[in-house]
């Protein structure tokens, strides 16, 4: 991902809070005041940058109720892999590919086949201090909060189709990937206003997905 796009992000719009990307109409299959519950949970998320390119992303996944049922997920992608470790991997990997893939920070990247396991997935989310997370040997941190707001669409594209979303939004000033001991290489884009800051890094919560 260029760093224009991840800076457009980084001044409001990140992953759970973009509309539809340029030049794809989400087709809505529903109005959407008529559109189901899909989901309830929670997903921050990190992008790292290197230069110009996207080098490392992570999508934590706190599910609450979905109609796939309910658990905890880290999706990471990083040197070309797509790690998913989920407390369910039925439901790991249908985060992974119906939603993380679709996901604006990750257009363009090559996206293999996942590698799915089953893991005690740890979260610690709190809109006051950020995020930790942990499953088997990958850890993903963001601290420093720049801001809380709201933020709803009717308009989020997933693969063509329109769906709803809202949220609690919060960007953070720092954020670190670690798969395997090893901090993955990149930095935390920083964008926006002082009334209105953004980041490459955010806390998602009180997420809900309608289709």
């Amino acid at each position: 991902m260029k760093r224009r796009t991840m800076l457009a992000y980084a001044a409001g719009m990140t992953a759970t809070a973009a509309v539809a990307l340029p030049g794809r109409a989400a087709a809505a299959a529903t109005d959407p005041a008529d559109r189901r519950v899909l989901l309830v949970g929670a997903n921050p998320g990190v992008s790292l940058v290197r230069g110009e390119e996207l080098s490392a992303f992570a999508s934590v996944w706190i599910v609450r109720w979905s109609e796939r049922g309910s658990g905890r997920a880290v999706v990471v992608w990083h040197d070309g892999r797509v790690q998913v470790l989920a407390t369910d991997r039925e439901l790991g990997y249908w985060l992974s590919q119906y939603f993380t893939r679709n996901f604006p920070e990750v257009a363009g990247v090559p996206w293999p086949e996942p590698e799915v396991r089953r893991a005690d997935v740890e979260v610690t989310l709190d809109l006051a201090t950020g995020l930790d997370a942990r499953a088997r040997d990958v850890r993903v941190r963001m601290g420093g909060v720049l801001h809380r707001r709201t933020f709803s669409t009717d308009d989020f594209d997933l693969a063509g189709t329109a769906h709803s979303l809202s949220l609690v939004l919060a960007p953070m000033r720092t954020a670190a990937i670690t798969v395997g001991g090893r901090a993955l290489p990149g930095e935390v884009q920083l964008g926006g206003t002082p009334e209105r800051p953004g980041s490459s890094a955010f806390l998602a919560e009180a997420e809900v997905w309608r289709v």
